[in-house]
């Protein structure tokens, strides 16, 4: 005889139809069971900033560290717990295993979707920041009531794994058990274009374009122009495949700036540009392309995410423009032609439009100094 199990859930109620009858139960939030489990010191590995913040809020635990890869997110983490009162610090920083092995819980609030391969790098990495005794407890929270992964990779990791159902998803938790070397997720690729030569790249989760050369910034390189001695400024560079490309083109007399916001693209890049035989390169991080002077670049290359709304695309349109000299070049790629294209011209003065592998790069110049916007 088959036995059948028919799960049924509205709202916080959740119903189990068996062969024996109906078995109900209610679901408690994901915050109400979190109050019964976290102990300090906390850390919370990555999450939405305002989400994070409204959370802690919520479950008042002293001593709690956040833990962002991104300056920008940092930053706005910072405000949206400023606005509510909490009392946390935050620390930006290219892995969560960068903060010291002192915390007897870490909290990873994961994304519904998302990049599978960060989920894991960060449910691995937060083995090493849980105390070994008394032991550490890292608690996962899934948007999923049928998570896929976690239950997995949690008993992979840790052996015992835990579950309750929880009106957002399921909450996971499970307990540090000894030692455990670290594994660090990264993939190697190969890029080249045209006939020039093949180069190497690091890649890691969280980092854009992991494992490939994305076809918008293949589309950048192969449009730009870069001649010997130019001083190049790689904005959003990622692991660094389109300075990388254009300091060989700029030659031993030229130099490249790669600036990101995210601290684990500033690490790999700067692997990356020494992988690659460049010597003259600075590598940075900074939320608003800041620290650089003014009118120091003959080119600037970006490569803006597509999430902001253009918001992080008229950051790196306004700054370039600061940032350039007279007569230097601007190229950004986009899919967003419509909405970035009017951005650049305002700023520029006039933009020409290339496409390229489904892509639109945009080319301008930069103005005299008194020809800017703005300029009295």
């Amino acid at each position: 005889m088959i036995r059948t199990r028919e799960a049924i859930t509205k709202g916080n109620i959740r119903a189990i139809r068996t062969p024996e009858g109906l078995r109900v139960m209610e679901r408690q939030s994901g915050t109400l069971v979190l109050r019964n489990k976290l102990r300090p010191p906390l850390a919370v590995a990555l999450g939405v900033p305002g989400a994070v913040a409204h959370l802690l809020a919520e479950v008042q635990v002293e001593s709690s560290t956040c833990y962002q890869m991104d300056l920008y997110q940092a930053d706005r983490l910072r405000t949206e717990l400023r606005r509510r009162n909490v009392d946390a610090q935050v620390v930006a920083a290219p892995d969560l295993w960068d903060l010291p092995p002192v915390f007897q819980t870490v909290l990873y609030p994961a994304p519904l979707g998302g990049e599978r391969a960060l989920k894991i790098d960060m449910v691995e990495q937060a083995f090493h920041v849980l105390r070994a005794q008394p032991r550490g407890l890292l608690i996962v929270l899934s948007h999923q009531e049928n998570d896929q992964l976690f239950p997995g990779l949690l008993k992979k990791i840790f052996g015992v794994v835990h579950a309750t159902p929880a009106i957002e998803g399921t909450v996971f938790w499970c307990h540090r058990e000894g030692e455990r070397l670290r594994r660090r997720h990264e993939v190697t690729f190969q890029a080249c274009v045209g006939a020039g030569p093949s180069l190497r790249f690091l890649s890691r989760p969280g980092v854009f374009s992991y494992g490939r050369f994305d076809a918008g910034a293949r589309a950048l390189v192969e449009t730009m122009q870069i001649e010997p001695g130019d001083r190049i400024l790689d904005v959003g560079c990622g692991c660094g495949t389109n300075g990388i490309f254009a300091s060989r083109r700029s030659g031993p007399t030229g130099s490249v700036t790669f600036v990101d916001s995210n601290l684990r693209a500033v690490a790999l890049v700067e692997h990356n540009a020494r992988a690659n035989g460049l010597s003259s390169f600075q590598a940075t991080g900074s939320r608003v392309v800041g620290g650089l002077p003014a009118g120091s670049f003959d080119v600037v290359l970006a490569n803006p995410p597509y999430y902001a709304q253009g918001t992080i695309a008229q950051l790196f349109i306004e700054r370039s423009l600061v940032l350039l000299r007279p007569g230097g070049r601007f190229y950004l790629v986009t899919k967003q032609a419509d909405q970035i294209g009017p951005l650049v011209a305002a700023s520029f003065g006039s933009a020409t439009v290339a496409e390229r592998r489904g892509y639109v790069v945009l080319e301008a110049t930069a103005p005299a100094r008194s020809a800017r916007p703005g300029t009295p």
